[in-house]
């Protein structure tokens, strides 16, 4: 079992800094950050731009791999987004993971002025989205022509990627997915799958959908002739009304869970003073002494 952080971009630095260096001291695997331009009932509070924080948090760690939880087609293009992840693998030595999803339909979504889509046009923004990004994190390798493509949400004329990333052949892909065709894209192009799980209104229906979800993962991995072994299945242990961290014996339960459900990874949120995932540095404190215990 590996363990993941979700650090929300609400720190101004230096204080930020040594944040993300508590959370590779601590023991975690991976250290995440929200990828949104504001999120929810926090849109009135300091929030921070998403890749310029990671490429801070690069610089003051040395081991714990960065990622996106999650980073969606709402307000960016597929080109100027993979040289942005290219440069940051390049800074932090290959230790990013690029979390990606289709998108909310809250303030991110119409920011910008977009219209509403429909479920079907997000899903197929973000196919379009993800499909774009595998090919251009894997660069033009040489051949001076640059990386063209023409869909209907996207298109890019001789795109140069010039700098390439650290990882070969492109950074991995974490896929958030509940539906079904989402589960075929994240088995068709993710190293990892990543589920917030159902909307539900019990513990014990989260947990049953949750366990639904990983089988269906089989399906689409069987659908797509992919081993469902190859994928990391990475579990968000936390919502409005669930948070693990709240004690330790609250994430060692549910860590318990997740790993009888087959996942290898758990993503919990790091403890706010005060409202959603409010928390106690002390908790966080303890958990980091027996992550290596727990795995």
């Amino acid at each position: 079992m590996r363990f993941g952080l979700v650090i929300l971009p609400q720190y101004d630095w230096p204080e930020a800094g040594r944040l993300w260096r508590q959370a590779e001291q601590l023991g975690f695997d991976h250290a995440w950050t929200y990828d949104h331009l504001s999120w929810r009932g926090l849109a009135g509070e300091r929030w921070h731009a998403t890749v310029p924080t990671l490429t801070a948090a690069a610089m003051v760690t040395e081991r714990i791999r960065l990622g996106t939880f999650v980073a969606s087609p709402n307000y960016r293009h597929p080109v100027p987004f993979a040289k942005d992840v290219a440069t940051l693998d390049q800074v932090s030595g290959g230790r990013v993971v690029l979390g990606l999803g289709s998108g909310g339909t809250g303030f991110d979504a119409f920011v910008l002025g977009q219209g509403e889509l429909t479920a079907r046009e997000r899903f197929e923004r973000f196919r379009e989205f993800t499909e774009a990004l595998d090919v251009l994190l894997r660069h033009e390798r040489g051949s001076g022509r640059g990386i063209s493509y023409s869909g209907d949400w996207y298109s890019a004329v001789g795109a140069r990627m010039v700098g390439e990333p650290d990882q070969e052949p492109r950074v991995p892909f974490l896929i958030a997915a509940n539906g079904p065709r989402a589960l075929r894209l994240a088995a068709r192009l993710g190293s990892g799958w990543v589920t917030t799980g159902p909307q539900a209104d019990t513990d014990a229906a989260w947990w049953s959908g949750v366990a639904d979800l990983a089988a269906r993962l089989d399906d689409a991995c069987a659908a797509e002739g992919r081993d469902p072994a190859e994928l990391d299945r990475v579990l968000s242990l936390d919502d409005d009304g669930r948070y693990s961290m709240a004690s330790v014996g609250a994430f060692e339960d549910a860590v318990g869970r997740a790993r009888d459900l087959g996942f290898t990874d758990v993503v919990t949120h790091r403890p706010r003073e005060h409202g959603l995932y409010a928390g106690t540095e002390a908790v966080l404190e303890e958990v980091g002494s027996r992550l290596d215990a727990l795995r």
